[in-house]
């Protein structure tokens, strides 16, 4: 029973195994890439997530770990040269990039490329959403003014078709009253006429608001 044995098993012991990570590893770093089994590539990926944050970190402890993982001082040496001259500088991980070749023949093995991914991180522009969201929000901001703008323009012709009819009406009044003499059917008459004109001063406001945003609409 493998209990509390953590990783893959590659078909070999302990020190084996831990002798061949090393050597991968090793490889790697001084290659920049190499054609590996599946499985074997896979276990080496956290080894060398773990020496790169190492090199980042650049202190004493950090460059004595990194030797007794690699057993090289003069790769780890360069490893942290290249770390502290900015390679890796903008990734918090994902150092490296797994890409499958197939089968092997004979054992059938599947094969792989293991790499550093060295490019820098293409960041995403901000600037290029801003216009776009703002032009999708006019488009939906000028049909909302275009309905507001005819909804005050029917609002400004119904004051107007009131405000004939109350003229109408007073001018009827008026009449009736000059003809009958009556006093108070001439205060009546004068009170008609003085909601006439403030009927016509609201149907001027509304005509020049309904003017006013049909402008804005266009």
């Amino acid at each position: 029973m493998r209990h509390y044995k953590k990783g893959r098993k590659l078909g070999t012991d302990a020190s084996h195994t831990k002798a061949m990570k090393k050597s991968l590893v090793g490889a790697l770093f001084l290659n920049d890439r190499i054609k590996t089994v599946d499985a074997r590539a896979k276990e080496i990926r956290g080894d060398v997530d773990k020496i790169i944050t190492w090199a980042k970190k650049g202190d004493l402890h950090s460059r004595r770990l990194a030797i007794a993982a690699l057993g090289d001082k003069e790769l780890v040496r360069e490893i942290f040269e290249k770390v502290s001259q900015g390679m890796f500088a903008d990734r918090q991980g994902g150092y490296t990039r797994i890409m499958k070749l197939g089968n092997r023949k004979g054992d059938n093995a599947p094969m792989v490329i293991i790499e550093l991914v060295t490019e820098p991180v293409a960041k995403a522009k901000k600037d290029d959403a801003k216009p776009a969201a703002k032009k999708s929000a006019a488009k939906k901001a000028a049909p909302k003014k275009a309905d507001e703008a005819e909804e005050a323009k029917e609002a400004a012709e119904e004051l107007e078709q009131i405000e004939e009819a109350v003229k109408e009406e007073a001018e009827t009044s008026v009449e009736a009253a000059d003809e009958a003499g009556d006093e108070k059917a001439a205060v009546e008459a004068a009170e008609t006429a003085a909601e006439a004109a403030e009927a016509k001063e609201e149907t001027q406001e509304a005509e020049a608001a309904a003017e006013k945003k049909a402008d804005e609409a266009k």
